[in-house]
């Protein structure tokens, strides 16, 4: 083998070194990329993990705080009303008061005929009837109060959202429309011992009735006067 063809062989050996080099180095390149990459899929993983435990403990929490309490979103302010009306039949000649006034006990408040109509007690009026000249028989409405010391929250309660375990005593919270997010605080007054006829819904699972139930809570209406009858509100039941 002379000169120049040991000379070619050498070039050709060095070409494929050179191929082999370039291999290994593009092999390198893939590798650090490959590393890369499973190290960025390893932090999204963390991420991702990180994620999903903060879910289940902010669920957690979530569960803990409101399996404590008993939500009615539909409530109001309300007392018992008390009803005047004449003794016999007659026609309304006068009245005395109007919606809003606050009159006391054995104060007059209409004119029947020759009967006067008078307050049973000290209160508020939020009723009357406007038809001067008509004729009013027993039984029938003059004028409508309430006692303002026997507002309460009453709310209706479904008996499958956990009407088991309200008792009377526990502690509430509610808000009222009028006053935003602003806070009540009050107590369990009363459960009532039957089904508010009016409250009753139909389960969509099995087609059953589910019946409402009155839940009163009562407060001090001298630190909260602002609360009238009427006035929408909502409630939380803690346990």
């Amino acid at each position: 083998m002379d000169q120049k063809q040991i000379i070619k062989k050498e070039e050709e050996l060095i070409k494929k070194e050179e191929k082999i080099i370039s291999s290994e180095e593009k092999l390198s390149k893939e590798e650090i990329s490959l590393i890369k990459r499973l190290r960025s899929n390893l932090w999204i993983s963390y991420g991702v993990i990180a994620v999903g435990v903060a879910l289940l403990v902010g669920g957690v929490l979530y569960y803990k705080v409101s399996s404590g309490e008993i939500y009615i979103d539909k409530a109001d302010i309300e007392a018992p009303t008390i009803a005047l009306s004449p003794s016999a039949s007659g026609v309304l000649e006068e009245l005395y008061v109007r919606e809003g006034d606050m009159v006391q006990a054995s104060e007059s408040v209409a004119r029947v005929g020759n009967e006067l109509i008078k307050a049973k007690i000290d209160g508020q009026v939020i009723a009357v009837e406007n038809s001067i000249g008509k004729i009013v028989n027993p039984g029938e409405s003059v004028v409508v109060m309430i006692d303002k010391n026997e507002l309460h929250a009453v709310g209706q309660l479904d008996e499958n959202k956990g009407l088991a375990d309200v008792r009377v005593g526990q502690a509430a919270v509610f808000t009222v429309d009028a006053f935003g997010s602003k806070k009540f605080g009050g107590i369990v007054d009363a459960v009532a011992p039957t089904s508010n006829s009016s409250g009753v819904v139909f389960s969509i699972s099995d087609k059953r009735e589910v019946k409402a139930f009155d839940i009163k809570v009562r407060f001090d209406t001298n630190a909260y006067p602002e609360l009238q009858n009427g006035m929408s509100a909502r409630i939380w039941i803690y346990k």
